[in-house]
């Protein structure tokens, strides 16, 4: 069972890669902000990490950066050597 204190705030509760948040960055605004999100996206996020860790802006927007799934491809890859 996964508890509040075991809810990395740096990662996303969905998919645990950096969510890239600016507020948690010490910035006064984040991406999220002006981003449109899918709709029923939020209600996906697993209680104990709701208002503890944002989602990541491929999970939030439905949307894919190119370069970002290259970088984890290159992680699990450099994992199996």
């Amino acid at each position: 069972m996964t508890t509040i204190t075991d809810v990395d705030p740096d990662c996303c509760p969905l998919c645990g890669q950096e969510n890239g948040c600016g507020m948690r960055a010490g910035s006064k605004t984040c991406w999220c902000f002006s981003e449109r999100l899918l709709p029923g996206i939020l209600e996906r996020v697993p209680s104990e990490a709701r208002h503890v860790a944002c989602l990541c802006k491929s999970c939030a927007t439905g949307r894919t950066d190119l370069q970002d799934v290259a970088l984890r491809i290159e992680k699990l890859l450099a994992g199996r050597r």
